[in-house]
């Protein structure tokens, strides 16, 4: 492996190599020895990492993909920032037609969490355009609301996504909506088939990737604590 010193590495693409190359060795087989040298390694580049970051900034993050967790993981940083006794609000685009079992599960942060469940379920189940039309925006002002008050730490636009996609919404208008929240304000975006200008846009973007799934595989149902 290459010995580059901490100072000879001046690029993200010189750190990502030698991580890279420091992780990709076969661990299991090293000697105590090597891996401590190699951890020891991976220290420093992680430190020159960052002592190399920018200050903190609010994010725009983006959960999308076919795979099951995008809300789920949006959750978890919810629960992050409420621990940190940020305010946060969330809107969600679709589910409504039945109370999320997190709704209840937050209720212990009423004072720091807003939660708005303002969809009417499965745009399938409806089967009114202009209906979920109405109920799209109504959310997305109510969004609007909570992006722009600085008092809100994190914002999580829930199944936005699937808004965007089926075209209630207009994704110059999120843009639009987005560029107005303050500087450390953290949005986060979840739902599959997010599109590409919010992609380039954001920050954070994770695909969630589908590989088995209990109910296209076994056709077991949605199940309470996992699904809902």
């Amino acid at each position: 492996m290459k010995s580059d010193t901490p100072e000879e590495l001046n690029s993200d693409k010189e750190i990502e190599r030698l991580i890279d190359e420091i992780m990709s060795s076969n661990l299991p087989e090293l000697t105590d020895e090597q891996y401590r040298k190699k951890m020891q390694r991976r220290k420093e580049v992680q430190d020159r990492r960052i002592a190399q970051a920018v200050p903190e900034k609010g994010l725009i993050i983006v959960n999308t993909g076919n795979g099951k967790g995008k809300t789920t993981a949006a959750l978890g940083m919810v629960l992050r920032s409420l621990g940190h006794g940020y305010k946060v609000a969330i809107i969600q685009f679709i589910k409504g037609a039945w109370e999320p079992a997190e709704k209840a599960a937050f209720s212990y942060w009423e004072d720091q969490l807003e939660f708005h469940a303002m969809g009417e379920g499965f745009t399938w189940e409806t089967q009114d355009r202009d209906r979920d039309l109405d109920k799209a925006n109504a959310a997305w002002e109510k969004s609007l609301e909570y992006i722009q008050n600085p008092d809100f730490q994190l914002v999580l636009l829930d199944e936005i996504n699937i808004a965007l996609k089926m075209g209630y919404l207009q994704v110059e208008d999120v843009l639009a909506g987005l560029a107005k929240k303050p500087p450390n304000k953290h949005v986060i975006l979840t739902g599959r088939g997010a599109p590409t200008a919010i992609i380039e846009r954001a920050d954070l973007v994770t695909e969630m990737t589908l590989v088995k799934h209990p109910f296209r595989d076994q056709g077991v149902k949605a199940q309470p604590g996992i699904e809902f």
